[in-house]
């Protein structure tokens, strides 16, 4: 409003102020928790927000029309989880990664292969040109808990460069590259519709850097369809981390009554169901 009247923003429009608090590395995390002073300054609510309840929120953004209840695949470089939001605060994790996130597993698949840091954008570009049908690579399973992800471990990539290597072979990168994006990405498939069969939620949405996979998005747009479910994805702007993402989960969280006080601290790892 202040905006449409063609004036900046003060402390007077401000009704609160938001800080990530958890997870994460704890030195960024701090940064964001000094802003106790400007709340404390600005006589101003605290309101703490959870990262990954952030990402989820960046749907909000680009799709004003979602409310909950739905069904989020929150796909980072530190986190996998498949989360049932039934509220905007009321989360419930169905499944996670055993070991590392998806984004983890691209980036250390992408530096086997000698791309710059990070290694997942760089080997989604380069996937778009390659045969994703060239290299046989697992698609693992967590016995007992179909719902959990464990992803193709980057030995598996070390060793077909080694194997080419001690042969005097080259290796085509781009076809390397498509064939390990699409068996993350068909583990990140199967487990998310494996869920959304399970608890019957037409609605799916999904989150995190790691969204703006091209092949995940492709995936999920074609399966949705086949399946008469809605998919949901933040724009590609919206999904590495954002100011405005913290911004509208706080919302939410202010309307729900969780502020926190002076002695709010960061913490670097926390469940997203706690909040």
């Amino acid at each position: 409003e202040a905006g449409a009247q063609g004036r900046g923003m003060d402390k007077h429009d401000v009704d609160a102020v938001a800080a990530t608090c958890a997870p994460g590395l704890i030195g960024a995390l701090l940064v964001g928790v000094f802003r106790e002073g400007l709340s404390l300054s600005a006589n101003l609510p605290l309101i703490p927000v959870h990262h990954l309840r952030s990402h989820i929120a960046s749907n909000y953004i680009t799709n004003p029309e979602l409310e909950p209840p739905f069904l989020c695949l929150v796909v980072s470089g530190g986190h996998t989880h498949i989360i049932e939001v039934t509220d905007y605060t009321k989360l419930r994790i169905l499944g996670k990664t055993r070991d590392d996130a998806a984004g983890e597993a691209f980036d250390k698949a992408a530096r086997a292969m000698g791309m710059p840091y990070p290694g997942g954008i760089a080997m989604d570009k380069l996937a778009e040109t390659g045969n994703d049908k060239a290299f046989k690579l697992p698609r693992p399973t967590v016995d007992g808990a179909p719902l959990d992800f464990s992803f193709p471990a980057q030995d598996a990539v070390i060793n077909i460069l080694h194997n080419a290597e001690q042969k005097g072979q080259t290796v085509n990168i781009a076809d390397l590259s498509a064939s390990y994006r699409k068996a993350v990405v068909d583990c990140l498939v199967r487990n998310f519709l494996h869920a959304a069969d399970e608890t019957g939620h037409k609605k799916l949405v999904i989150a995190g850097g790691v969204s703006a996979n091209a092949l995940l998005r492709r995936r999920l747009t074609e399966e949705c369809k086949r399946t008469g479910r809605t998919l949901y994805m933040p724009d590609l702007s919206l999904t590495g981390d954002n100011a405005a993402m913290v911004g509208a989960q706080a919302y939410y969280e202010y309307l729900a009554g969780h502020t926190a006080g002076m002695k709010l601290n960061a913490c670097a790892q926390r469940s997203i169901d706690l909040g």
